[in-house]
């Protein structure tokens, strides 16, 4: 009799916690995707090749960045110190 009792108390929480984790999943199953939250779909409507089109369509204006140049100029102020370990080629 005890043997029995003391399999039945250890078995007690973990079908406890799987009855619950159960629950969980179908309780967001039926919330996410219940007969209720139908997907609401748009159609991409597209009338401007460019974003350059539409922005003119609407009044704005579109104005390109600077370039960088391809070499940066050096930044003023001190070095920074050598590694104290340098990676030998």
């Amino acid at each position: 009799m005890s043997q029995h009792h003391s399999m039945w108390t250890l078995r007690s929480p973990l079908v406890a916690a799987i009855a619950v984790a159960a629950l969980g999943v179908l309780g967001m199953l039926l919330v996410d995707h219940g007969p209720w939250n139908k997907p609401h779909l748009r159609t991409a409507e597209v009338h401007y090749p460019s974003t350059k089109a539409a922005a003119k369509a609407v009044g704005a204006t579109v104005t390109p960045t600077t370039p960088k140049a391809a070499i940066e100029p050096d930044v003023p102020g001190p070095k920074p110190a050598q590694p104290a370990n340098p990676v030998s080629q």
